[in-house]
């Protein structure tokens, strides 16, 4: 709730108590009253083990959620395994909080390296006179970004597009032309950016304009997704035309308790607009859909039968759609969308199956 992840943390804390409200209002967890005992990490891996410590040993919760990004859940989830508790989250799907050999920790949401993989699929579906056939490639060197970029790019020259440029850039940089400049002198005709929001995305973005290079697409692991607060920071939505960015839920989707979801939201958050709503949201409330399908089945708030049966191989249901665990604990069953900003707005365009707009390519001039 406060430090470099502050915002998305308390997308995530509306999440929990969004759900918490719901399942209270319909008679609890197995008839008792859920409450949340919220605990602030300060965004810091050292600062997590201490709140889940606290949490268990001190507090005695019953059960553990995890919190948000993958650097703060690989911490959490092993203080959670070293007590015998389940962790169920939304919001660490990076491959390095899965390859430790623990047997707790459960992702509701699109794992970490499948975040681009649909957008590679739609570059390739173009037709061949049209598809693009240079990429460069910019990552922060972070288990949240570097995954997917690295996923993208071998999926794309495996389909023929050449890499041209291919960066990474250390967490604080400041200076982002030094990495923008070679992606400009290379010209390539996708730019895909590993970013964490929009302080990164935005000066990368604002440095290609100024110079007059606009790719025929344009994509940022995060920043764009941030609504109106990406909007805020790049003076308006004019320059945001065309841009692109994957995600795992959209408030249109037809899901398990989604519209629910969404209309509590917006009776909660007076003034908000659905597509206010931040995925993080999404993705906490889905934590507690999981939770609540699993223990109701095994009647019982028992972490070491929770674990068993989230490993059990049963299918859970979601607002960001079907839940099933691997042997490692991520969702094998996630749907990766591509959305786009198109006339102030930003629409799923990708798989067709959920499109509600036809993908503006090439990414129009820069305004």
């Amino acid at each position: 709730l406060s430090g470099s992840s502050s915002s998305d943390g308390k997308a995530l804390e509306q999440g929990y108590q969004l759900w918490v409200d719901d399942v209270n209002a319909h008679g609890g967890l197995l008839g008792r009253e859920v409450t949340l005992d919220i605990v602030d990490d300060a965004s810091s891996p050292d600062q997590v083990q201490i709140s889940y410590q606290k949490l268990i040993t001190v507090d005695k919760v019953d059960l553990v959620f995890g919190p948000y990004s993958t650097m703060l859940t690989k911490p959490a989830s092993l203080v959670a395994s070293q007590y015998g508790y389940a962790m169920i989250e939304g919001s660490g799907g990076g491959p390095s909080v899965f390859n430790r050999g623990l047997h707790n920790v459960f992702d509701v949401s699109l794992p970490v390296v499948s975040n681009l993989v649909s957008f590679t699929q739609y570059i390739l579906s173009l037709p061949s006179a049209k598809r693009p056939k240079t990429a460069a490639y910019v990552t922060e060197d972070d288990p949240f970004t570097q995954p997917q970029i690295d996923q993208a790019r071998v999926m794309l020259e495996q389909g023929g597009v050449k890499t041209v440029s291919y960066q990474v850039y250390p967490a604080g940089t400041t200076d982002y032309n030094l990495f923008a400049d070679p992606i400009v002198i290379a010209n390539a005709q996708i730019v895909v950016c590993g970013t964490q929001s929009s302080s990164d995305f935005v000066p990368f973005m604002q440095h290609f304009r100024v110079l007059h290079y606009n790719p025929r697409a344009l994509i940022a692991t995060a920043g764009p997704d941030q609504g109106d607060a990406f909007l805020k920071a790049i003076g308006g939505s004019e320059s945001a035309e065309g841009i692109l960015f994957p995600n795992g839920w959209y408030p249109q989707l037809k899901t398990l308790g989604n519209a629910e979801m969404v209309k509590a939201y917006l009776l909660k958050y007076k003034g908000a607009a659905p597509d206010d709503i931040s995925a993080d949201t999404a993705e906490a409330y889905s934590v507690g859909q999981v939770a609540f399908q699993a223990i109701t089945k095994i009647k019982a708030i028992d972490n070491a039968k929770l674990v068993a049966e989230l490993h059990s191989g049963d299918t859970f249901q979601s607002v960001q759609g079907p839940v099933k665990f691997d042997a490692m604990g991520q969702n094998i069953t996630a749907q990766a969308y591509v959305f786009q900003w198109q006339g102030g707005e930003f629409m799923p365009v990708y798989p067709s199956s959920a499109a509600l707009a036809t993908a503006e390519f090439p990414k129009p001039d820069w305004h």
